[in-house]
């Protein structure tokens, strides 16, 4: 069963800011700055980890990856201010 996660991140060196946000284009849509929406299963979510902690630094990088629960809970947990969210197609994925 395939999950909702919102993942968001701070890296705070140039070069590995664009490698986090280039595999991250691998496993979700690109809804802000450094904010992506994610449907992923159990074994996408732990190749979307173990990709990300090879590319950040410990110490000083973080990235939150936040359950929304399944995809047809999604849309009454999501709740936006001023322009309108527009979930993409969860069937058209880039992997």
């Amino acid at each position: 069963m395939r999950r909702d996660f919102i993942v968001t991140y701070d890296v705070s060196n140039d070069k590995r800011l664009r490698l986090v946000f280039k595999a991250m284009l691998g496993f979700g849509e690109h809804i802000q700055f450094s904010v992506f929406r994610c449907a992923l299963s159990k074994m996408e979510r732990q190749k979307m980890i173990e990709k990300l902690t090879g590319l950040i630094h410990q110490r000083e990088d973080q990235v939150l990856i936040i359950e929304l629960g399944t995809l047809p809970e999604r849309r009454s947990r999501i709740r936006p201010l001023g322009r309108a969210y527009r979930p993409c197609d969860p069937g058209a994925q880039v992997f």
